[in-house]
């Protein structure tokens, strides 16, 4: 079976294909950038408390994390949005282990600065069974350590893009989260992490099955 990352790695390859050299430049120097301003090493990870909040779900409903931790562990991840293919792809594989996810009795959350029309979308396009979280402005994202902002180069690349970051993001277009997924167990403590500044590298699905499992 295929992993994600393998999957990730096989589509950015092909993608690099058909991006123009300049905005790859543009791109990859945005991303050595982030690589190494620390960001990563400033989110919170394994033994830290997780952050509490209250963010609405595509279909408008408040979620908080309490209420979510009193039926077992939560899967926590977050994603910058509709509009990046990696975290499509990111999702469909969520998808595809969720029943396995909530067979060890925890809750699949997802969370991106994207207002909750665009999340219901994306819900609906990919068939997601699990909550997908509306963190507009990215606040929660902060509490992680995980929010930065763009470079005003590769701002003005995804504008050209037409990914509309303005819209979608009810007006923050610049803030977003890095990739990242937490594994909280009851307690509301952070049992597992995966934070990576590379938006083309993701938590493995299998890597979160075993944490949930390690967690009894």
């Amino acid at each position: 079976m295929t992993t994600l990352n393998a999957e990730l790695r096989t589509f950015y390859e092909a993608r690099q294909q058909q991006i123009p050299a300049e905005v790859r430049e543009i791109m990859q120097g945005a991303g050595h950038e982030l690589a190494g301003s620390g960001q990563a090493d400033r989110a919170l990870t394994v033994g830290a408390r997780a952050p509490r909040f209250t963010l609405p779900s595509a279909t408008g409903q408040s979620l908080a994390l309490d209420d979510l931790l009193t039926d077992g562990p939560v899967v926590l991840t977050f994603y910058r949005g509709a509009w990046c293919p990696y975290c499509n792809i990111a999702l469909r594989s969520l998808q595809q282990h969720h029943e396995a996810i909530t067979a060890r009795g925890a809750r699949l959350v997802a969370v991106s600065p994207q207002i909750p029309d665009e999340s219901l979308t994306l819900t609906e396009k990919h068939d997601l069974a699990f909550d997908i979280l509306s963190d507009i402005g990215s606040d929660t994202a902060k509490q992680y350590g995980l929010a930065f902002d763009l470079p005003d180069d590769l701002a003005a690349v995804y504008d050209k893009l037409g990914f509309d970051l303005q819209r979608v993001n009810g007006g923050h277009p610049r803030t977003l989260p890095l990739p990242a997924t937490y594994v909280v167990d009851r307690a509301g403590v952070i049992r597992w992490a995966f934070v990576n500044t590379d938006y083309t590298t993701r938590a493995e699905p299998a890597d979160i099955l075993d944490a949930l499992a390690a967690l009894n």
